[in-house]
């Protein structure tokens, strides 16, 4: 049961990551035509919206009570739909071309940064097959972004102030993806869906705000009608699909193992470049394989692991020096 539990987690993480490798040049070609925070806040209020009749028709309205944890729900969902959102969108516009590439790459820090924020928060050092299986998918994913060349280096310091908006944006999934853990009384629907709206929420105020000031342009209906194929692939793949997959998979297998997934982000991003033209080279193969060994290493770990928890401990046999001598009578 346990191992089937571990499968059917990894699978969905597996999903979720996949397809948010895959909304990177979806994204690329939307924000040419859209700014980054009305194109976040749109895709999430449709997804809001989807997700909210999901859960009123399967758990009623009762599902929509806080019971007390409006503070928490709302502080994950502004990490998740507004920080991670509009920070990793802002700075890959702000890119250009470039930044369709770095935004995915930036995704492999997540593993680093969730092991980091375990180790302050709980001041208990990970295990050491989490921490030499995150070093090497993080040495496969560098030798698949940098194509065994040392320019992406130079690109990163050119571009420092985007990359740090998306890295900002990558902690702040870490924290909603870690944040799931306390919510594990709750559906996956339910934390999802409330944290969507409370997120979403938080977006309608800034990007209302940003046009009163007429920071951002309120976009057309034309504008938004000119990305409708962009725009529904990301609500319904990368959006809804990947944050339901992904809330289950982090619920059965942790958020330290699940987050280890977000490696196949960028090998998703090349391999679409690759139908588009891209050729594909021994050093971004090899960084594959490096991946999926770190993965399969990570996941055999944590299967022993939980076979040795529970497997039934003999208690020692006593021998009582009493006892015995009765016997001997």
């Amino acid at each position: 049961m346990l191992s089937k539990k571990i499968i059917l987690g990894s699978i969905l993480c597996l999903i979720a990551s996949m397809s948010w490798g895959a909304m990177f040049p979806v994204a690329h070609i939307a924000l040419q035509k859209i700014d980054p925070f009305y194109f976040s806040f749109i895709r999430y209020l449709t997804v809001a919206i989807i997700l909210s009749i999901m859960l009123w028709l399967k758990e009623g309205r009762s599902a929509f009570r806080l019971e007390g944890r409006g503070k928490s729900l709302l502080l994950f969902g502004i990490m998740a739909f507004t920080v991670y959102n509009m920070a990793v969108f802002f700075g890959q516009h702000l890119m250009g071309e470039p930044g369709t590439i770095a935004a995915s790459i930036m995704e492999v820090l997540m593993p680093m940064i969730s092991i980091l924020i375990v180790w302050i928060t709980t001041k208990k050092a990970p295990k050491k097959y989490m921490i030499s299986s995150v070093a090497i998918a993080l040495i496969g994913a560098l030798l698949v972004i940098t194509n065994g060349e040392l320019s992406f280096f130079t690109m990163a310091g050119q571009h420092l102030i985007p990359l740090l908006l998306v890295f900002t944006g990558v902690v702040g999934w870490v924290i909603y993806s870690m944040g799931g853990e306390r919510f594990k009384d709750w559906s996956t629907l339910r934390y999802s869906t409330l944290t969507c709206l409370l997120g979403s929420a938080v977006n309608l105020v800034i990007v209302t705000l940003a046009s009163s000031f007429q920071v951002l342009p309120v976009p057309t209906w034309d504008t938004i009608f000119s990305i409708k194929y962009e725009m529904a692939f990301m609500v319904l793949l990368p959006g809804l699909a990947a944050l339901l997959s992904w809330n289950a998979g982090i619920k059965m297998i942790s958020s330290l193992n699940g987050i280890l997934f977000i490696n196949f982000v960028p090998i998703t991003t090349f391999v679409i470049m690759a139908f588009q033209g891209y050729q594909i080279s021994s050093f971004e193969i090899v960084g594959t394989l490096f991946i999926i060994f770190a993965l399969l290493r990570n996941n055999m770990n944590q299967r022993k692991e939980l076979r040795g928890n529970h497997t039934p401990k003999m208690k020692p046999v006593v021998h009582d020096p009493k006892v015995e001598f009765i016997k001997a009578q």
